[in-house]
């Protein structure tokens, strides 16, 4: 839960209040704790609706939002939309809510939705929603910020690792064991409470705990490559072959970046400014900032390279044979990701 939803709480409830974002653990955290708030506040009735599908019923919502409990003087109204796309009646219906919720003091409506796209946040039923009461946004914990979180949960449970190098390697540890699985990490950190007494924890003790339940994206692979991150990458990719995921789209994402800073490099050689070649190459975010690292001191000469060796491991991981590669698909996989990481590190 965060800190802007924990002071908002604290200053009194709001008639309606939207979460939305894919880390369920954190979703289902603030959920609760607007849910806890509710029932300290007398709204101890709860009807839940989950509107999936293209036929749900959304009168049976608006009939919700209208009618007086006979067993409790107070009403929330949990609405969740796994789809983030509520249709053209159920965004009229979402539109309804969020204006009439001021009005009624006796209903306290909760949307949860998924993450959402540029167009969605500027669609007027989410534009109503946020007018109307807070719209808290739950951002993905990312590796770099991991420990930091792991560190703070630890310390809700009394818990805490030794300060210095000896604690940040046993904070490292358990993010490696971890990443891209919030809910597990959570787990991990609740077992260690149960194994041991509130205080310190030494290194040892959290290796003999803790599970390896990383759960690897191809994705966060490419972002590691473009970080010069060898061992992360190497366990990564390791992770990604274990967890069964298709070499194809692997390949793909290490691929997609390369193509794509070639293409900035190929502009920038034209005299285009660099701001402009990766915005028409659609790179933006956390991705623009590593890209924006990295390319200034990468030569285009370079970047051809890195395509031609991207081509020839696309035809390892479909079948074909090259006489000067390995012919695994995931040992090739790892030669062209190191070759990026040795390249990009040299820029750091």
């Amino acid at each position: 839960m965060t800190a802007q939803l924990t002071a908002q709480l604290q200053r009194g409830l709001k008639p309606l209040y939207t979460v939305y974002g894919d880390e369920a653990l954190l979703v289902q955290e603030a959920a609760d704790a607007i849910r806890a708030a509710a029932r300290a506040q007398g709204f101890l009735e709860r009807s839940v609706f989950v509107a999936s599908g293209a036929h749900f019923d959304w009168s049976a919502v608006r009939a919700a939002a209208l009618s007086q409990s006979l067993f409790a003087e107070r009403q929330l109204l949990e609405l969740r939309l796994p789809s983030g796309k509520p249709g053209k009646d159920g965004a009229a219906a979402l539109q309804q809510l969020a204006e009439a919720a001021p009005a009624n003091p006796d209903l306290l409506t909760l949307v949860l939705l998924p993450r959402l796209d540029a167009t969605t946040l500027k669609s007027p039923w989410f534009a109503a929603l946020a007018q109307h009461g807070p719209a808290l946004r739950i951002d993905a914990v990312e590796r770099a910020q991991l420990p930091v979180w792991i560190a703070q949960r630890l310390q809700l449970q009394g818990q805490r690792v030794p300060s210095g190098a000896e604690g940040q390697r046993s904070l490292d540890f358990l993010a490696d064991r971890v990443e891209g699985n919030l809910l597990a990490a959570h787990q991990e950190i609740q077992k260690l409470a149960l194994l041991y007494p509130a205080g310190e924890l030494g290194f040892e003790q959290i290796e003999r705990a803790v599970l390896d339940v990383a759960r690897h994206d191809p994705f966060k692979l490419a972002e590691a490559v473009l970080d010069a991150q060898p061992l992360r990458v190497q366990r990564m990719l390791d992770g990604l072959q274990a967890d069964g995921s298709a070499a194809v789209l692997v390949h793909w994402a290490l691929a997609e970046d390369i193509r794509a800073l070639w293409r900035v490099k190929s502009e920038q050689a034209q005299g285009k400014p660099l701001p402009l070649a990766l915005r028409e190459q659609r790179v933006w975010g956390a991705r623009e900032k590593r890209f924006e690292r990295v390319l200034p001191r990468l030569a285009l000469a370079q970047l051809e390279r890195w395509l031609l060796a991207a081509h020839t491991v696309d035809g390892i991981v479909k079948g074909l044979r090259h006489p000067d590669w390995p012919a695994d698909p995931w040992l090739a996989l790892g030669r062209l990701a190191q070759q990026v990481v040795r390249g990009c590190a040299a820029v750091r």
